[in-house]
């Protein structure tokens, strides 16, 4: 295996992915990638993601011909394999205490859809160029909890109570599994009556800026924690502009990219 391969998959990320990748049933007209290796596949789906380039620009080191990558990324997406491996990521992650439950921070950005597609509207802020709106629910220290994908001309706030329903239960150190967050923080584009007592019915407490009496700024250095967080996905290059028509496919890649984000913490040494 090339320094590159292990770079991009290090044995113990490895170690999490290979029990959750599904069994391959091979076409019945024969043929099929059914003797292509698993590790090998999703090496160079890591290597599309973080490099930003195209299929067809897959280099031929990983062995794999793009036909099979392409393919068994669609098969692994159908299957649910990258929520999945996002959550087994934050399970290490809390068992060994390093979630932050202090709060959620929610934000998003808009990204240019190159193709249209699915997921995918007018954008408001790009002169109503084809755009899709990655939205993202983090921990107090950043770690991505919960990705999703809309259509740019969705406000941000139609995505505020599906991303806290969609909190996984995650492992604790010691106790129960959890999901609750203590506070939940986010700019005012999220702010409403609704949201407020639909947090308070949870017990989560909201810190939501004000319209008209709090701005942005406030949240302070919470907010520059949700946009450190969006930096680091922006950092794999294949999300900084949509070339997926399938809006399925380009948050499968956002996905993915929340799972690595995760795993890089976990593989820090504790100090």
């Amino acid at each position: 295996m090339s320094d590159l391969a292990l770079r991009l998959v290090p044995d113990e990320l490895w170690e999490l992915v290979e029990p959750l990748v599904p069994g391959f049933a091979p076409r019945r007209q024969g043929g099929g990638t059914a003797g292509v290796d698993d590790r090998a596949v999703f090496t160079a789906i890591v290597y599309v993601l973080t490099s930003g380039c195209a299929w067809r620009h897959l280099p031929g080191e990983f062995g794999v011909s793009v036909p099979t990558a392409h393919r068994r990324f669609t098969a692994w997406t159908r299957a649910g394999l990258w929520p999945r491996l996002h959550h087994a990521v934050l399970d290490e992650l809390g068992a060994r205490g390093q979630v932050d439950w202090a709060s959620a921070i929610v934000d998003a950005a808009a990204v240019r859809a190159k193709k249209g597609g699915t997921l995918t509207g007018p954008n408001p802020v790009d002169r109503g160029k084809k755009g899709s709106k990655l939205h993202v629910l983090s921990d107090a220290a950043g770690l991505p909890l919960v990705v999703a994908v809309s259509a740019a001309n969705v406000h941000d706030s139609q995505a505020f109570k599906p991303l806290f329903m969609a909190l996984p239960a995650i492992r604790s150190r010691r106790g129960p599994r959890r999901r609750r967050p203590v506070k939940a923080r986010a700019d005012k584009a999220y702010h409403s009556a609704e949201h407020l007592a639909w947090l308070r019915q949870r017990g989560i407490v909201p810190r939501i800026a004000r319209p008209g009496i709090e701005s942005g700024e406030r949240l302070g250095r919470h907010r520059w924690v949700i946009e450190r967080t969006l930096s680091w996905l922006f950092g794999y290059r294949r999300l900084t502009i949509r070339y997926e028509r399938h809006g399925h496919l380009f948050t499968a890649f956002l996905t993915l990219a929340a799972a690595i984000s995760c795993y890089k913490k976990l593989a820090k040494p504790s100090t």
